[in-house]
């Protein structure tokens, strides 16, 4: 039985409740107010505004799942969904199927954050945190270790685990043939929160979802775990999915996938 395949992306924003404990701002200062403390404080001390990962929020986690005949993306939860909705959807989705999780840099960046929010929020994900306890088989093959196959870090393995060989998603998808980025990134995303904007960041965190998934199947190709029918067979059953998808951002993804 082949195990299924998810990959997943996550959107963040900053975590304004927890920054205001953190700075011990009373409640008159305002979201945005009490983001920028926090932008500025990190500014001061690096020279970047891109804040700890225990100081982010999700507001979007999308899935991708390559399961028996079927491929499809989707974005956890509705728009108006808690962050600990759509964080317990993700990790109940790792308990219903054990699958292979894919990622672009989420040893890094995507993890870590749902660690941290997944602990603030009491969410339980027994499957997810096994290393060995519950099924002896993850004591050799588990989501948590880095050199790990259960979860794959594509970034992280094609730089050969060193960070100054690390390539963004965008540009080694659009490098493959695939779109790459349209229209949004993620230094864009607290600003498109502010507006109201939640399903324009969900569709970004999807076509994200789209790219590392495509990216994953050159990379499979590669080592050989595809052959070449078998690649061109998968790519036609992403496109043909994608195509039947309503939503702009697919037909832009579409447009721009020659």
């Amino acid at each position: 039985m082949i195990m299924p395949t998810l990959i997943f992306d996550i959107e963040t924003i900053p975590d304004t409740d927890g920054l205001r404990i953190l700075y011990n701002l009373p409640a008159s200062v305002t979201s945005q107010e009490v983001a920028n403390i926090a932008f500025h404080q990190r500014r001061q001390h690096n020279g970047s505004d891109f804040l700890p990962l225990h100081q982010h929020r999700v507001c979007a986690i999308s899935c991708a799942l390559r399961e028996g005949n079927q491929f499809r993306v989707w974005t956890l939860g509705d728009v108006q969904a808690t962050e600990a909705e759509i964080i317990q959807r993700f990790f109940d989705g790792i308990e219903k199927y054990t699958p292979q999780i894919v990622s672009w840099n989420g040893g890094g960046f995507d993890l870590p954050v749902l660690h941290y929010r997944a602990m603030v929020n009491q969410i339980q994900a027994p499957r997810y945190w096994d290393m060995g306890e519950d099924d002896k088989d993850f004591k050799w093959n588990n989501y948590i270790s880095r050199y790990h196959m259960r979860h794959l870090d594509l970034m992280d393995v094609l730089a050969m685990f060193n960070a100054r060989a690390n390539a963004p998603l965008d540009e080694i998808a659009q490098l493959c043939g695939f779109p790459g980025k349209l229209g949004m990134d993620g230094s864009k995303v607290w600003g498109a929160y502010q507006a109201g904007e939640i399903e324009a960041i969900r569709n970004y965190c999807e076509t994200d979802v789209a790219n590392t998934y495509l990216v994953f199947l050159r990379f499979q190709l590669m080592r050989g775990h595809l052959s070449q029918d078998e690649y061109n067979a998968e790519i036609r059953l992403v496109r043909d999915t994608l195509t039947g998808y309503s939503g702009q951002h697919w037909h832009e993804f579409l447009q721009a996938w020659k």
